[in-house]
Formats: structure tokens, sequence, C-alpha cells
């Protein structure tokens, strides 16, 4: 999918970073529909966030930057996600502006 002209502006202009917390992961796949270049499902089913380069992060808590273009995708993937397990945040103050824990 594509970034639309209608991104959200809670965090635009400052650098955020997205993670995914395994534990509550449902292995829906929801994340990679809306971001391939952000999300992979692993073997073990499970999601997970990617480097610049392309490599499955497995660590846990593992972080990668949100590219501005796909911004609304990821935000996308993190409201309809059914395990409520996606969490962007802004790398300043770590305060996360998408997500379960967003204010």
């Amino acid at each position: 999918m594509t970034a639309r002209q209608d991104a959200p502006t809670k965090g635009e202009g400052q650098d955020l970073e997205v993670w995914i917390d395994q534990d509550l992961c449902t292995g829906d796949g929801i994340c990679v529909q809306y971001a391939p270049e952000v999300f992979e499902l692993d073997i073990d089913g499970l999601a997970y966030v990617k480097s610049d380069e392309d490599e499955l992060l497995q660590d846990k808590g593992a972080t990668t930057p949100v590219p501005l273009p796909l911004l609304q995708d990821v935000v996308d993937s993190a409201k309809e996600c059914p395990g409520d397990c996606i969490h962007v945040r802004r790398v300043s103050d770590r305060v996360e502006v998408y997500g379960p824990e967003a204010a």
C-alpha cells in the first residue's frame, strides 16, 4: 500500500520508530499487508520489524525508523492490529504517539 496525502500529523516533523511486542502478536499479518517495507512475518508466525537494509530484526523490543512516506501505513497497521502490539514512538523522548499506549 502507498502513503496517502492525509497522513497523520501527531508525530510529523519528528523522527519516529516502530516496534512490535511479539508476546501480544497474533500473527494475522495485517501489518505486513499495510507496510511490507517495515513489517514481515517470520517462520514462527509472528510479525517483526525490518531494518533499513530489509533485515528482519528479531531481538525483543527491536525498533526501526518509520519512513515519512510510510507513516500512514504504519499508523493504520497499529490501529488495525488485532493484538494491539504495534508501538510507534518519538525517538527523541520515546513517547508513544500511536499504538496501545498512546495518550
